[in-house]
């Protein structure tokens, strides 16, 4: 039996196959590549030559003349970047060199020194090449071409911040920073007492340290201007916990105050070593990994777990829990039923102060809110610092300490010398860094989030011109700023949406507000410490019940939103994580809420997004044939299937069964219990349109190919359409992979489905112009 096709014809150095496409397109007639550079896998031996290739030696192209450095006419060009030049600087024999960025003489001569000579005549090039990233490589070649200076200071000035905005800073933006850093102090540094004494159950102190170290850490190393780091509730109870399981594993006593001042160093050291080295090794873009209804089902509990927390102190008491098994390290529903059925035992004078503060405070901070969109003076207004002070003098005047009401007390450091230098991470404490170890990682998570969340919201407007917000960046800030702050034991401070606000709302213009911050803090450290005496703990612990509202009364509009896009899996969540908090630890809801959330991304990642796609009537057009069935017309013989998406080893594990599918039922939505409904005749064609793969991995590529080795097992026909460029990773792992080989060729991969489908019918017009040959010879 004899086959009716005809041999190739060779035409210069490829052979013109005459199974190409009837008609190319006009994309593929458009190429003008000279055959001196094109070789057999240019997408124009697809459809046969684009160029002619029996041209005389002496004739030129005009791509041609580009190559070699011909001229197109006499005297010197100017008609733009792609005429010809015979002026190009030559290079490693007309290879393109990715330091220098031209193209040399395609015979590697020229006047002008190789870059390896340059740099060996010049150390500091030589340093230079060898120590700089091949990004930078490439920004010192646009710099060069550009006539942009290049030099390491470019760099520095990049990852360090404060070299940029500090040569742009104005004297009118003093004021505005000064403003913004008085402002924030008067409202948050009471905060950050109450945070370390009722959260993290640290001395008073160390809460201060937190303000008086990380901000100014962050100015000189963050990429976000208007944001200010302090401590927040969420990290200062989760040093608590730590510090709560250190004592209940016998490490030390509730009045040990030393011991819980090095635990929670620890943890923050621990913290912000996990956050700087995520910085160093570019994992800033983990702050898309926790969703949305993870974050704010976690900040709603940790709300939850912070106001029933403060009740006890806020109502007087704090004596009775002490003396109650069970509720000072129980559950939030154990001291939710303790608070319920001993209204009685509390102290009245307490309740009274407690309950009257947060009245107040919760009414002072309405009547903001409604003022503030007509009068922004209202932003000034320290109210909580009124509150405060108006406290402690009336604690002062009228002896509450001996009434019953319990009051700060003496601040001081646990060791009695301020701004105490401690490694955090001496071998002596390798017993706390091993139990702090799980619960550090998630306060530099959860407070890198935050801080994200801050930046991205502040950083819409760019006041200083070259700082451009990093997330990496912001992970080395972030990190180092916990790290020192750890050495003096403070508690955690990341950035904050509500402060930064604040900043900005009040004048703040550059990170010199947070240096500011930072030398009011010390000021208030060395001189003020003996005026906090006497401030009440039940206003303190007001002040955090209305964090923890504010952080509760964000919920309800995610709820709603949520029920009405009837988005009952992220409900779920938020619900999940809020009961096990709740009922449970804080440490487990957010275990359960995080693998949760990777389960989620792990199981969208693993679903491969192949389509089966359909002809558009009386177009060339193709759609997705699973939305609008109706609407569009299936190829008679032909499978076309698209794969949108990169392959790896994540999302190829059910590739071969949803390819599967698609071939028995012509969707992925069908159930595999039903008998196949597709004919094995309508896959005799396999059409793969590949422009979304941009990349594979090993895996990936070895899926693939067992793939279409399985097809070509069955005698299917396999075709790829829109593949990458030839010069791509993706293009090397196909043909090293033998996949190339395996379809037939390199003819097989074409630059449209269209062009396929035409290369499908001209080799079913041969298979049947074959047989009819074989036929008629039988007879």
């Amino acid at each position: 039996m004899s086959s009716s096709r005809p041999p190739s014809i060779t035409t210069g150095s490829r052979p013109y196959h005459d199974h190409a496409p009837l008609t190319p397109s006009n994309l593929r007639q458009s190429r003008t590549v000279s055959s001196s550079s094109m070789s057999d896998d240019t997408p124009g031996h697809l459809a046969g030559p684009s160029t002619r290739h029996d041209l005389p030696a002496d004739e030129t192209t005009e791509t041609t003349s580009l190559l070699h450095n011909d001229h197109a006419h006499d005297g010197p060009c100017d008609h733009g970047t792609f005429s010809p030049r015979v002026s190009s600087p030559s290079s490693r024999g007309g290879i393109f060199d990715a330091e220098i960025g031209s193209v040399a003489d395609s015979d590697g001569s020229g006047s002008v020194p190789s870059s390896e000579t340059q740099l060996k005549g010049n150390w500091r090039k030589t340093f230079s090449s060898r120590v700089k990233s091949k990004k930078m490589a490439d920004s010192s070649t646009l710099a060069q071409q550009h006539g942009v200076q290049d030099s390491w200071g470019m760099y520095l000035s990049y990852y360090v911040p404060f070299l940029i905005w500090i040569k742009q800073y104005k004297w009118s933006w003093l004021k505005g920073d000064f403003t913004a850093a008085v402002t924030i102090a008067s409202m948050y540094l009471p905060m950050a007492l109450s945070y370390a004494d009722n959260l993290a159950h640290v001395p008073p102190i160390n809460g201060l340290y937190s303000f008086a170290i990380n901000p100014f850490v962050y100015a000189l190393l963050g990429s976000c201007p208007l944001m200010v780091v302090g401590p927040e509730a969420a990290g200062s109870l989760l040093i608590g916990s730590i510090i709560k399981n250190s004592i209940d594993l016998g490490r030390g006593e509730d009045d040990n105050a030393v011991l819980q001042a090095k635990v929670a160093g620890v943890g923050v050291g621990i913290a912000g070593a996990t956050v700087f080295l995520m910085g160093v090794f570019r994992l800033g873009f983990l702050d898309s990994v926790l969703s949305r209804p993870f974050l704010r089902g976690f900040i709603s509990a940790i709300g939850v777990v912070i106001f029933i927390d403060q009740l006890i102190p806020v109502l007087g008491l704090h004596r009775t829990a002490k003396t109650t098994e069970g509720v000072t390290h129980g559950s939030t529903v154990e001291k939710l039923e303790f608070v319920l059925t001993h209204l009685g035992d509390r102290h009245h004078l307490t309740a009274i102060v407690g309950v009257v503060g947060f009245a107040v405070i919760m009414v002072f901070r309405e009547i903001k809110r409604r003022l503030q969109p007509r009068y922004p003076g209202v932003a000034y207004f320290p109210d909580r610092l009124i509150v405060v002070v108006f406290s402690a003098v009336l604690a002062w005047n009228l002896d509450w300490e001996k009434s019953g009401v319990p009051v700060l007390g003496k601040v001081e450091a646990a060791s009695g010398h301020t701004f105490t230098f401690r490694n955090p991470f001496q071998l002596s404490h390798m017993t706390h860094i091993r139990d702090a170890m799980g619960t550090s990682f998630l306060i530099g998570m959860l407070g890198f989030f935050e801080s994200s969340v801050a930046a991205k919201s502040l950083g819409g407007e760019e006041i200083i011109e070259g700082m451009q917000l990093s997330p990496n960046r912001e992970l080395v800030a972030l990190g180092a700023a916990n790290l020192v702050g750890a050495c003096f034991m403070a508690i955690p401070a990341f950035g904050g949406y509500g402060r930064s606000k604040v900043n900005k709302s009040t004048g703040g213009k550059s990170p010199m507000s947070s240096i500011m911050l930072s030398i009011i803090t010390v000021i208030c450290i060395m001189f003020l410490l003996p005026w906090f005496y006497y401030l009440p703990k039940p206003i303190l612990s007001a002040l955090i019940m209305a964090v923890a509202w504010s952080l509760i009364e964000e919920a309800p509009h995610d709820i709603s939103f949520f029920v009405r896009i009837k988005g009952w899996t992220e409900l779920s969540l938020m619900a999940v994580i809020l009961a096990v908090t709740v009922f449970f630890s804080l440490n487990l809801g957010i275990a359960i809420g995080i693998g949760l959330s990777l389960l989620q991304v792990i199981r969208h990642a693993t679903r491969p997004r192949i389509q089966i796609l359909g002809r558009i009537p009386n177009s060339e057009r193709f759609a997705n044939a699973e939305e609008h069935p109706e609407d569009l017309e299936f190829v008679e013989g032909c499978l076309i299937v698209k794969i949108p998406e990169p392959l790896t080893f994540a999302n190829t594990g059910e590739l071969k069964n949803r390819l599967r599918r698609l071939e028995l039922y012509g969707t992925g939505n069908a159930h595999p219990a039903l008998p196949r409904l597709r004919p094995q005749a309508s896959n005799k064609n396999v059409i793969f349109d590949i422009h979304g793969v941009t990349s594979m991995d090993g895996s990936g590529t070895q899926v693939l190919e067992e793939i279409v080795r399985n097809y070509r097992d069955r005698g299917v026909r396999v075709f790829f359409s829109r593949p990458v460029s030839r010069d791509n990773k993706v293009w090397d792992l196909l043909e090293r992979s033998g996949i190339v080989q395996l379809v037939g060729g390199r003819h097989r991969f074409v630059d449209d489905v269209k062009d396929a489908l035409r290369m499908t019918e001209v080799e079913d017009f041969e298979e049947t112009g074959a047989c009819a040959v074989a036929s008629d010879n039988l007879s």
